[in-house]
């Protein structure tokens, strides 16, 4: 605020009870601005139903995704770990990454942390064990290689994930 010499004087700060959004400029920021403009390009009636965070959710799937790749074709190919446990190494990089990202940027989310890394390691250990070493570990043992079968596992995990992170683990409270 400009006072009437032209100097600059802070401005005062009142507390709220909600959450700010994030400063203009912030990474968190950014990204909600090109994620609503990718949502702005969609056709109407599939805008109406896919919620914007469903495209920020994509664009961190997809580099956290790549990382998990990147990992298991180091463990099993390179350092030659067991598939499962090459699988496991790089599920486990990438879904913590995925959290503080989803977390920081995609629905910055304020509430509290302890409750949402519970609810999300839950949502974690079931995706885990039904699509990640199931499914992928037996479309390997059938035959398929071994990335094609993460790729197959990882389609259905990943409807799974935005629909728990969406309405379980980053959940917004509803007031009356």
């Amino acid at each position: 605020m400009r006072s009437s010499t032209g100097a600059t004087t802070p401005t005062s700060v009142t507390a709220t009870s909600e959450p700010s959004a994030p400063a203009p400029g912030t990474a968190a920021d950014r990204f909600a601005a090109a994620r609503d403009r990718v949502h702005a390009w969609l056709p109407r009636g599939l805008a109406q139903i896919l919620p914007a965070t469903a495209i920020g959710f994509a664009a961190i799937s997809s580099f956290t995704y790549a990382v998990d790749l990147t990992v298991l074709a180091v463990g099993f190919d390179v350092l030659e770990l067991p598939y499962p446990v090459a699988v496991t190494v790089g599920y486990l990089v990438a879904f913590t990454l995925a959290f503080v990202l989803n977390r920081w940027l995609n629905f910055q989310s304020h509430g509290p942390v302890a409750g949402q890394t519970g609810r999300y390691v839950l949502t974690v250990a079931a995706n885990y064990v039904l699509f990640i070493l199931l499914l992928s570990s037996t479309l390997e043992a059938t035959g398929v290689h071994f990335l094609a079968a993460r790729l197959a596992a990882g389609a259905c995990e990943a409807v799974f994930m935005y629909l728990m992170m969406r309405i379980v683990v980053f959940r917004q409270k509803r007031y009356a």
